[in-house]
């Protein structure tokens, strides 16, 4: 099993969740996350006075899924989150060691 976090543009969101059930992927956790990378936030007005705004809103996407499912996965994340602009966001995998399902107590890739 795998666990895939990607961190996408906001306005992306919809886009990556249709593609990603679409390809038969279900289950992503969603979290609102603020960062920055060599976008290095901007520069904004407000009321006559500039500010740095340092870190970006962001999306994080956390998904665990069976191995035959992590090509599917990335290439649609790739495909749907691209703006081609900075900032598009990072794609990160790791290894998941176990998987249970609280309700049922089932294990591993059954548990996903």
């Amino acid at each position: 099993m795998k666990k895939v976090e990607a961190i996408i543009k906001p306005f992306k969101l919809d886009d990556v969740r249709e593609g990603l059930t679409e390809q038969g992927i279900t289950g992503l956790t969603v979290s609102e996350v603020k960062g920055y990378g060599r976008q290095k936030g901007h520069t904004e007005t407000y009321r006559g006075a500039e500010y740095n705004v340092d870190f970006l809103p962001k999306i994080k996407l956390e998904i665990v899924l069976s191995d035959d499912q992590l090509d599917r996965c990335i290439e649609t994340i790739i495909s749907t989150a691209n703006t081609g602009k900075i900032g598009d966001g990072k794609i990160f995998v790791f290894n998941v060691e176990q998987a249970i399902r609280i309700r049922t107590g089932e294990v591993g890739d059954e548990a996903v």
